[in-house]
């Protein structure tokens, strides 16, 4: 067949022509077919989630989490819906993750509670039975770091085009940036039963337990 196209340069490139169409439309339809699902998880990081995130990062729980829930039975009876691409677009740097030595925390907000995560990160046998995670008792009493957090987010505004309104994050202002941080904490701190954590919240300071939380309950 093809040593009887290339005696035919007319119908060559008609083939070609049609080989090539149908490859773009292999590669183009199935961008449409998920731009017609709902599309969540759109909403860039809260500065306070970002400085949780840090947080999470700075511990590698990214090493045995995952935050990726494939398309499969198995998983999603597990974890819930699948993973969307529009659940990552402010993602910077994703954390998808391979390995599960514990389970994978795409959705963990919709099935954990602050209180439990407390528990969980002060001794993890206590809540999940034959657990290996080691607890994390420091997380209770270091500080998180907002003003870094700030400046992520400010940097991922200009840079990255990022929607914040300036509600959201205030140019110039590190101590309004601060402020809305402690707004958002303090609902968090009132379901968390630890004293320093309270303590520390009553003086102007958010612990680090108390920020991973809060980008752990961001992940729907």
């Amino acid at each position: 067949m093809f040593h009887w196209l290339e005696k035919r340069p007319f119908f060559f490139a008609v083939f070609l022509f049609v080989t090539i169409a149908f490859a773009g439309l292999v590669e183009i339809l199935p961008g449409f077919a998920q731009a017609s699902r709902p599309v969540i998880g759109k909403e860039p990081y809260t500065i306070l989630q970002l400085a949780g995130k840090n947080v999470y990062m700075k511990e590698n729980c990214n090493v045995c989490h995952s935050m990726l829930i494939r398309p499969f039975k198995s998983e999603t009876d597990r974890y819930g819906a699948y993973s969307l691409s529009g659940e990552y677009a402010y993602d910077r740097p994703f954390l998808w993750g391979s390995k599960r030595t514990g389970p994978d925390l795409m959705r963990v907000g919709n099935v954990r509670t602050s209180d439990w995560h407390e528990n969980h990160f002060r001794d993890p046998q206590a809540t999940v039975q034959g657990s290996i995670m080691p607890p994390y008792p420091w997380l209770f009493s270091k500080e998180a770091d907002i003003e870094t957090a700030y400046a992520e987010a400010l940097t991922v505004k200009h840079v990255f085009n990022t929607p914040y309104t300036n509600d959201q994050v205030p140019e110039g202002n590190p101590s309004r940036a601060k402020q809305i941080a402690l707004a958002e904490a303090e609902a968090i701190v009132a379901e968390l039963n630890d004293r320093k954590v309270k303590d520390d919240f009553k003086q102007g300071k958010i612990s680090e337990v108390v920020a991973l939380i809060a980008y752990l309950n961001s992940r729907k």
